[in-house]
């Protein structure tokens, strides 16, 4: 049954769909099926073509005729990043309808039309700025002259989303760097637990001298000048904070001489020129946490603690958010941990790191759900905030998130303050220890114990959430004056209308 990609994931949702109505366990369908809930899963996440003997199956078991599940596969809802564009004034006045833009939103297509009207939007942007900046010049006078590097124009396009994709589709694991740092380790004898002193002697073995801090006062915390072959270090960083700054410029270093960050993406192809910078800084980055927690040491430290952020934090003598961000590391295939989604988040819920071995999607450009766990651990910073959360579509995860910060001078407005969040599957969750004061998930459980929750509210599905904070493009924003919802962007619908019969 030759099936291109896009249909696949088509086939695969709508039997996710179909299974979470009927109440079904993707271990139960997988049983009667006679698969394994792997090889189903991998189906409804649109990863393997669903053979016709094997749908006809599902589609007995799940009492569906073939002829309307066919037919709905053709329904194509708007794809995200055109139906971002919905709300900009120069779309609305072409008037373009749903249907035209389902019409455009095959994977490609819809990504060159976002990217170019993004890139015209941006464009105009500056030309308007730069028209402004001219104008209050004396006419014909040094116009050109007085743009100077300061004033230099740039476009507002992010090269973090294209690192973001790139490590999704990396799974967040590259064995070749893990080796790399296995085998420094076994050169230069390093134990668990790694101190500051031992890296500045790694440091001497690569021709690499720490030279003392960085500029009194200044907010640079690390130089590293690879010609004078010196590293400097701001002296107000914590040891955990020291080393891995230490093994970051380690992992500089030894990638760029053993030509591991071009063999890494040797198939990429960014579209921008800051990209493979910001991807040299990641892959370093996981360097650095590959030699101060090494794989098999840390997989099964995990394993052994129920992944207790806190406790392997401990043990390694590194941060939390070190430490969290390496569990989602752990995808090789013969030592493979659960599966986590990560992200950091501030008070004002910008998302600065974030990352999604679940299938959990993050908001681009659009403020996330208030009612994630990583939002409400602000409330409660000295605990550990943990809940079921629901997605829309049924979707389960189990998430738990922790405060950190770091203050400037005693003060905490001058530091820094994150909630670093985690999550897994909730059918997973009982693998966490953070989950032993929860009931066991159970989906026919979900309404008691589960808090609802989307991704964000311009693509969310819920018509009775009471904390929206914009109306959602799936629904119509048709206010009412005679009736009003305990929040007002909550859709009227018809069963809520003051004009229904």
């Amino acid at each position: 049954m030759a099936e291109t990609p896009s249909l696949n994931s088509t086939v695969g949702r709508r039997l996710r769909e179909l299974r979470l109505e009927r109440g079904l366990a993707q271990g139960e369908l997988a049983r009667r099926l006679g698969i394994s809930p792997a090889y189903l899963s991998l189906i409804e996440k649109g990863r393997r073509t669903v053979q016709l003997p094997l749908l006809w199956k599902a589609l007995e078991l799940l009492d569906v005729d073939p002829e309307p599940f066919i037919r709905s596969l053709g329904e194509r809802p708007v794809e995200q990043s055109l139906g971002q564009l919905l709300d900009e004034p120069l779309l609305r006045s072409l008037d373009i309808d749903r249907e035209t833009l389902s019409s455009l939103s095959e994977p490609g297509a819809a990504t060159t039309i976002a990217a170019l009207f993004n890139l015209y939007k941006n464009t105009r942007t500056q030309l308007d700025s730069l028209l402004e900046h001219l104008s209050r010049q004396e006419a014909g006078r040094k116009a050109r002259a007085s743009l100077d590097e300061t004033d230099a124009l740039r476009f507002d396009f992010s090269p973090l989303d294209e690192v973001a994709d790139f490590v999704q589709q990396s799974d967040n694991y590259f064995p070749a760097i893990e080796e790399a740092a296995e085998k420094l380790r076994r050169d230069v004898a390093l134990e668990r637990r790694v101190l500051s002193d031992q890296l500045a002697g790694a440091l001497d073995k690569l021709g690499l001298r720490a030279v003392g801090a960085a500029r009194p006062g200044s907010s640079v915390v690390r130089r590293y000048d690879p010609e004078a072959g010196t590293v400097e270090l701001s002296p107000e960083l914590s040891e955990a904070r020291r080393k891995f700054d230490l093994a970051h410029v380690i992992g500089l270093k030894l990638l760029e001489e053993r030509g591991l960050n071009e063999a890494i993406t040797a198939s990429f192809r960014p579209r921008h020129a800051e990209t493979l910078t910001l991807l040299r800084v990641h892959l370093a980055n996981y360097f650095a946490g590959a030699l101060l927690m090494p794989y098999d040491d840390f997989f099964r430290t995990a394993q052994g603690t129920r992944y207790d952020v806190e406790r392997i934090a401990d043990l390694f003598e590194m941060s939390y958010e070190a430490a969290a961000h390496r569990l989602t590391n752990l995808s090789d295939p013969r030592r493979r941990g659960v599966p986590m989604h990560f992200m950091r988040v501030d008070v004002a819920g910008n998302i600065s790191k974030r990352y999604s071995a679940t299938g959990l999607r993050f908001p681009s450009g659009l403020g996330s759900c208030p009612k994630w766990a990583a939002h409400t651990a602000f409330l409660t910073p000295s605990a550990i905030s943990k809940q079921f959360s629901v997605m829309p579509d049924g979707t389960a995860y189990f998430c738990f998130a922790k405060i950190t910060s770091q203050t400037v001078r005693g003060s905490m407005v001058k530091g820094t303050v994150y909630s670093i969040g985690l999550g897994t599957h909730a059918e997973d969750a009982d693998k966490l220890v953070y989950a032993d004061e929860h009931p066991r998930w159970a989906p026919e459980r979900a309404e008691r114990i589960g808090v609802p929750v989307g991704v964000t509210c311009r693509f969310c599905d819920r018509a009775d959430c009471n904390q929206r904070a914009a109306p959602s493009y799936k629904f119509a924003f048709s206010p009412d004056a005679l009736v009003k919802k305990d929040n007002f962007f909550s859709p009227i619908l018809e069963r809520d209308s003051s004009r229904r019969k």
